[in-house]
């Protein structure tokens, strides 16, 4: 009974934790799911084909608390271990965390405390911390549904209810290489949901020299955020013309040309700044705030 109630009161919440060659950073990540504040979790290890050792790593923190559970699969991607990893999970909040990042000890707690306090609220996200080759504090947009369609506003470690999860299709497995969690917060949270934030900085997101995002060349860049479009590409409609858009982009180009050797133009009074849906969805480099 007293458990019962425990459930209740404090509901399980799955942190999901997809592993793919990160097994030096991995005892970091987990060590900060460890330290929570909040009890009532279980962390589920996803060993996404990994050639390193990651199982090794997992198996002992899955000796050291039980709460650590270990899953090995073949190598299908970062969205498809999530997947598979939440598939699997027993809480009835999904946590997902990368296994280079960390969670800071009362990130759970006071995001079930926003939960348990507010039914309506369907996502939580924090401020974050970047460590690793730079460090500093980053205040993330506070969330604003019109420029989700822009940038991802909310990091990969948001949290929010497996039963919302399962009304979506998951992460998409088409979007290999990154931008997955942008993908995925567009088919996932609708015009009229409650996002909250919270101030304090609960999330620290690990910056290398060499990461899957720093690492994409402009084309690979370009075909991510066509195929995020492609993915949601009525969604998209119903808020943007591309094809006014890319008249009035042409048209201001053209004046831009006119004007580009004038005295007007060199000392900045010539002002050329359309709403420019394609260089908006195209061209401007975010997601997750991952880029170095």
């Amino acid at each position: 009974m007293a458990e019962t109630l425990n459930s209740i009161t404090n509901p399980k919440i799955s942190i999901i934790v997809p592993c793919y060659n990160q097994d030096k950073y991995l005892p970091d990540t987990l060590q900060s799911v460890l330290n929570q504040d909040y009890a009532n979790w279980e962390c589920i290890i996803v060993n996404d084909g990994s050639p390193d050792n990651t199982e090794e790593v997992a198996g002992l923190w899955t000796a050291k608390d039980n709460r650590f559970r270990y899953f090995k699969k073949e190598n299908g991607g970062l969205s498809d271990a999530r997947n598979f990893g939440i598939k699997h999970a027993s809480g009835e909040y999904i946590l997902p965390l990368d296994s280079d990042d960390k969670i800071g000890p009362q990130y759970t707690s006071e995001a079930m405390d926003v939960f348990r306090n507010d039914p309506e609220v369907k996502v939580v996200y924090s401020n974050l911390v970047l460590f690793g080759t730079k460090n500093r504090k980053f205040r993330t947009p506070d969330f604003d549904y019109k420029k989700l369609f822009e940038e991802n506003l909310i990091f990969c470690s948001g949290i929010y209810r497996k039963s919302d999860f399962l009304q979506t299709p998951g992460y998409n497995t088409n979007m290999t290489g990154g931008l997955e969690d942008w993908d995925f917060w567009l088919g996932f949270i609708k015009k009229d949901d409650k996002v909250v934030k919270l101030e304090k900085y609960h999330f620290y997101y690990r910056i290398k020299e060499v990461s899957m995002l720093s690492s994409l060349d402009k084309e690979q860049n370009e075909r991510l955020l066509l195929q995020i479009f492609k993915n949601h590409l009525s969604l998209y409609l119903e808020y943007f013309n591309p094809v006014r858009e890319h008249i009035e982009a042409k048209y201001f180009r053209e004046k831009a040309s006119l004007y580009r050797n004038s005295i007007e133009y060199k000392t900045g009074n010539f002002l050329c700044s359309p709403v420019k849906f394609m260089g908006k969805v195209f061209r401007r480099v975010f997601s997750q705030r991952k880029s170095d």
